[in-house]
């Protein structure tokens, strides 16, 4: 297991070069580990893939944008701050990786990011932040025809939907997405990532059944992000939940399999479903059948491996 120390040894290390974007070094940054479930210590689901000066998001659970500021500050990571979030990676349309799309969409913009957002994900994502703009539509008339000093470039969504292969690629990162199994919805409509950057390959999960996607799409890679569930707490749950969860969803002991044979160099948990469970308990689950490193995930973990 990776010890919190090594982080904060890294950050120590390379943090001076972060603040004025040289450092090229991929990191990945924890803003929300968290379900549907209201925990007051877990935002929703997002995960900042950071590359010298650029931040690229994936999924944008609530409490996004100040799960940001918080990571920007604490580790002096300039890409973090408002006006640099502009990208961002939806791994499907579930509300618990989405309602964080207008805090994204629109915060950024009144602290002054011109840019506009970029959103790459499955169908139906375009009607998604075509419906979220017209929402906002008095709050964006007000600020653009009022006193208010707004820009009119940084409120505007630009939308990519994808499908599985390359998706996007720049100077620092190329990014491919993998179709997964994710209970009812149809193939296609539910992504993982993989990051390549000049360093590190990144990938996440996204919410997923067991697959072998994911050993394809890691196969080696050095950070895999990964959705998890205690295995033992929901032989507790009702029947209809335990059949929901056991297709839409990925064990402790099946994410072991599946990591033996992805083989990361680091493997972070996220998205954990404990239903009562410790981290010990769960990761007590998993390296009954999982000899790799592993760490369960908090918010604003930052991995430098």
């Amino acid at each position: 297991m990776i010890g919190r120390v090594s982080v904060i040894l890294f950050i120590l290390i390379a943090g001076l070069g972060l603040s004025d974007g040289t450092a090229q070094a991929a990191m990945v940054v924890l803003l929300g580990t968290g379900t549907p479930n209201a925990d007051p210590e877990r935002s929703g689901p997002s995960v900042a893939i950071v590359v010298g000066n650029r931040s690229y998001l994936v999924d944008a659970g609530p409490g996004l944008v100040r799960r940001a500021a918080t990571a920007a500050q604490k580790y002096g990571i300039e890409a973090l701050t408002a006006p640099n979030l502009d990208m961002v990676f939806l791994t499907h349309l579930h509300s618990d990786h989405t309602v964080g799309l207008p805090d994204l969409l629109l915060t950024p913009w009144v602290l002054e990011r011109r840019a506009p957002l970029r959103v790459f994900g499955p169908p139906g994502t375009e009607a998604m932040m075509d419906h979220l703009s017209a929402a906002y539509q008095l709050d964006i008339r007000n600020r653009t025809d009022g006193r208010e000093p707004a820009n009119r470039t940084g409120f505007v969504a630009h939308t990519t939907e994808i499908d599985s292969g390359l998706v996007y690629q720049d100077s620092l990162v190329r990014v491919r997405a993998y179709r997964v199994p994710h209970g009812d919805w149809a193939d296609g409509m539910a992504l993982a990532y993989r990051f390549e950057t000049a360093d590190r390959v990144i990938v996440v999960s996204g919410d997923t059944g067991p697959s072998d996607v994911i050993i394809r799409a890691c196969a080696g890679c050095d950070v895999l992000v990964h959705e998890v569930y205690s295995a033992g707490r929901l032989a507790l749950r009702a029947p209809e939940w335990q059949r929901y969860h056991q297709r839409a969803h990925t064990s402790a002991p099946e994410l072991a399999d599946v990591a033996s044979r992805a083989r990361p160099n680091l493997l972070v948990l996220y998205h954990q479903l404990y239903w009562g469970a410790s981290d010990e308990e769960l990761l007590a689950e998993l390296t009954a059948a999982y000899s790799g490193r592993v760490v369960s995930g908090r918010d604003l973990d930052l991995f430098p491996e």
